[in-house]
């Protein structure tokens, strides 16, 4: 799916030229933090599958669906602050960045 932009939802943009859109591949190894926030995560909605299963107290369960939805967050801002990292050191003065794609991913997490 792309968005308004052409680019794919989750990618942040830089225009190369007038009309023309790439987005940024983010390397792996600067998302190290993200990757565990997100395994932390997984592991969460593992225990709110069991506690659903199990019938646990419904504020029990909400306040864990509280804890992963914010940890899910963190990780998308995480990643979007990787993405800007990277398109300034690749172009300090932030002239080629797409700066309505990255408003729509900022407010995507609200």
């Amino acid at each position: 799916m792309t968005t308004g932009t052409g680019t794919p939802d989750g990618m942040l943009a830089r225009v190369q030229q007038p009309g023309e859109v790439s987005t940024v591949k983010l390397d792996p190894e600067s998302l190290g933090s993200v990757l565990k926030r997100l395994k932390r995560a997984q592991g969460q909605i593992g225990g709110i599958v069991r506690m659903i299963e199990e019938g646990r107290d419904c504020q029990d369960i909400v306040t864990q669906l509280a804890a992963v939805s914010k940890a899910l967050d963190r990780a998308g801002f995480a990643v979007i602050a990787t993405g800007l990292r990277q398109c300034l050191a690749d172009d300090p003065t932030g002239e080629s960045m797409n700066t309505a794609s990255l408003e729509k991913l900022f407010l995507s997490l609200a």
